[in-house]
Order: C-alpha cells, then sequence, then structure tokens
C-alpha cells in the first residue's frame, strides 16, 4: 500500500459569510484529507482562502471531484490544482521584515524589487492601512517573510536593506523569523 501523500491546493473567493471555514473544513475532513498549510482572509467584504490538502491519491482524489459543487453550494469561486510538496534545492533561513510608512503607492513594489533583486524569495507577505493615532494619518505596514539562502552575508543584506528604506522614508526591521 502507497503511503506517500499526493497534494491539491485550493484557492477560493467570494462573499464574506459566517461558516464557510467549517463548511470547507467540513468537506475536507470527510474526505480523508488534511490542511497542511493555510492562509484566510476577510478583505473588504470579499473572503479569500489558499490551502495546501494532502492525503492519499484516493482522498485527493475524491475531494478534487467535490470542488465544483461545493462552490455553487457556498457560492464561491474556487480554483484546485494537482501539486506536489515544495522541494527545497537550497537550504534557506527564514527572516522576518516588518516595514511601517505613511501610505503611498509603490510601496510593495519597491520592497519585491529590492529582494528581487537580491536573489531572495519572498515567501509570505501581508499588508495593512490603519490610521496614526492622533492624527489620523493613512499608515502602511508590510510584514513578510523572507527565505535567505545560506550563503547570503546577512549581515551586508540587513544593511543594505535598512539603508535601502531609509531612502525611502520606510520604518523597518530585518530580523530572525521566531519558528
Amino acid at each position: 500500500m502507497e503511503h506517500q501523500n499526493n497534494y491539491l491546493v485550493i484557492t477560493a473567493s467570494g462573499e464574506d459569510e459566517v461558516g464557510l471555514v467549517d463548511r470547507i473544513s467540513c468537506k475536507i475532513a470527510e474526505s480523508g484529507c488534511n490542511i497542511e498549510e493555510s492562509r484566510m482572509s476577510v478583505l473588504g467584504g470579499q473572503f479569500a482562502l489558499i490551502m495546501l490538502i494532502s492525503g492519499p491519491w484516493n482522498a485527493v482524489s475524491k475531494l478534487d471531484g467535490q470542488m465544483e459543487l461545493l462552490g455553487e453550494q457556498l457560492g464561491l469561486t474556487i480554483i484546485h490544482n494537482r501539486t506536489q510538496k515544495r522541494e527545497r534545492t537550497k537550504p534557506s533561513l527564514p527572516y522576518t521584515v516588518e516595514v511601517v510608512s505613511m501610505d503611498h503607492p509603490g510601496i510593495v513594489r519597491n520592497l519585491a524589487a529590492f529582494f528581487s533583486k537580491n536573489g531572495i524569495n519572498i515567501e509570505e507577505l501581508q499588508t495593512d492601512t490603519y490610521p496614526a493615532p492622533h492624527t489620523g494619518t493613512s499608515m502602511f505596514s508590510v510584514t513578510m517573510t523572507v527565505g535567505i539562502h545560506a550563503d547570503v552575508h546577512i549581515s551586508t543584506l540587513r544593511g543594505n536593506f535598512l539603508d535601502y528604506c531609509d531612502d525611502l522614508n520606510l520604518d523597518a526591521s530585518f530580523e530572525p523569523a521566531r519558528i
């Protein structure tokens, strides 16, 4: 009997309502699959989700075949694709990057450009806007996890990143991720 897991990535979006996570996770459990990784959020009035599901081939196939009907029942647009567990070719160290500034266009683009030019993958990214205390000025925050390969000189990279952020008037931190 084969014990190797098969994988399915599910992305879903639609009008938010109470019980969506319950109904989706119930269908996953009923099929005999497991949620390995997930990100869920309500953005505006929209629910958004991405999940990595694992299980034996027959359980993943069963779940895969139920996605269209589940989407119809829940009023969600669901996209699902078979995938494989991510293979890392080079070991990397996770670092957390946090940036805060007055809100203006191009912040994420500038941060992404810095890491891309340095050959560093952004593994997770979250942004938010909020009013500053007392003044109400629109503020923007970014939290991301980046994977830094072991052959990168981290103190030089960190210094270059903080200088880059200073030039853009961004308050930033760059620290090892707490796992």
